[in-house]
């Protein structure tokens, strides 16, 4: 039996889904409403492939971990066939595991602009009429541990430390002039009341004179 193909392309990213109508519903020919399968080909990557099982769970860490970056929540995602962590600001390290055995995982490195393109096509495939949903995805939290995990100490010294310290010296500079400009005050008030006590003192003589 000839299976239905539907593609969907966002610049780097081509997501297609294999599958049948469901005949039993009289659907239309070109519907699909059983994925039997579904290939996800990312630009200078190997193809990455699998059921409707692997789909749904791809799709839910893809969205959940844009998520968390959306809601500056911790950048880090882990399932049973899929973990993505952000290496920095700018690129994304997924790992797919395979639910075959004597499989290695497949570790690949993604930017934003790939993310996007992935999100992208998930979002066509879910706007499709003419394909069936994948109802089981959905939006998870991340995990406790993810937070130690997305500290990197290069992203500690160059952004954090350098508006910290400058902040600091800032705040020292501000403190000296503020203590000079005291100091000087309280040596004007000085040499003011001293000043004010010879005048007494040359009046008073001036008087027993």
């Amino acid at each position: 039996m000839l299976q239905n193909k539907l593609v969907f392309n966002q610049s780097s990213v081509r997501l297609e889904i294999i599958g049948l109508p469901d005949y039993s519903n009289n659907e239309n020919k070109n519907q699909i409403s059983i994925i039997s399968q579904w290939k996800l080909m990312i630009i200078d990557t190997p193809l990455i492939e699998g059921n409707i099982d692997h789909l749904s769970s791809i799709m839910g860490a893809f969205y959940s971990y844009s998520n968390f970056l959306i809601n500056n929540d911790n950048a880090f995602y882990e399932s049973k066939f899929i973990d993505i962590i952000a290496e920095n600001y700018f690129t994304h390290k997924v790992l797919l595991k395979s639910s075959k055995p004597n499989i290695k995982p497949l570790k690949i490195n993604i930017g934003n602009a790939v993310l996007s393109d992935i999100i992208n096509c998930f979002d066509q495939f879910n706007a499709s009429i003419k394909v069936r949903k994948v109802n089981s995805v959905v939006l998870d939290n991340p995990p406790k541990k993810a937070f130690l995990k997305f500290i990197n100490k290069d992203i500690t010294f160059n952004y954090i430390l350098p508006p910290l310290i400058s902040l600091c010296s800032l705040f020292l500079i501000s403190s000296s002039f503020i203590y000079l400009y005291n100091l000087s005050e309280d040596k004007e008030k000085k040499a003011l009341i001293n000043s004010n006590n010879t005048l007494h003192s040359i009046k008073s003589i001036n008087t027993i004179l």
